[in-house]
């Protein structure tokens, strides 16, 4: 069942702090080198590629490969549909810290 709460509008894949710096990283650009974004969000070339793969699997981001002066490069980009998820679930951490969907606060003990 899907309630009111802004946490329903999280994406649970953004939930791990380096594909959340990923998408982010990704958001302002429409394409971004994989070292760019490995230097960024100060993690190393295996643990982005491995959060990449999550994202590519789901969707949210494309992998483009190429050379630049016969060195190989690879390029990062979000999606139509990851720039779409990435920013309901930034709306929806947006949405809890103003505190949107708590309950009243209760009275004050006598």
């Amino acid at each position: 069942m899907t309630g009111s709460h802004p946490r329903h509008d999280l994406a649970p894949l953004l939930n791990a702090p380096v594909r959340l710096s990923v998408v982010a990283a990704l958001a302002p650009v429409e394409r971004a080198e994989f070292g760019s974004v490995r230097d960024l969000v100060e993690v190393s070339d295996s643990q982005l590629s491995k959060q990449v793969s999550a994202l590519e699997g789901a969707g949210w981001v494309a992998v483009h490969k190429g050379r630049v002066a016969r060195r190989p490069r690879t390029w990062l980009s979000l999606t139509a549909e990851g720039r779409t998820v990435y920013a309901r679930h930034v709306s929806a951490l947006r949405a809890i810290a103003a505190g949107q969907g708590s309950s009243p606060p209760l009275p004050a003990a006598l």
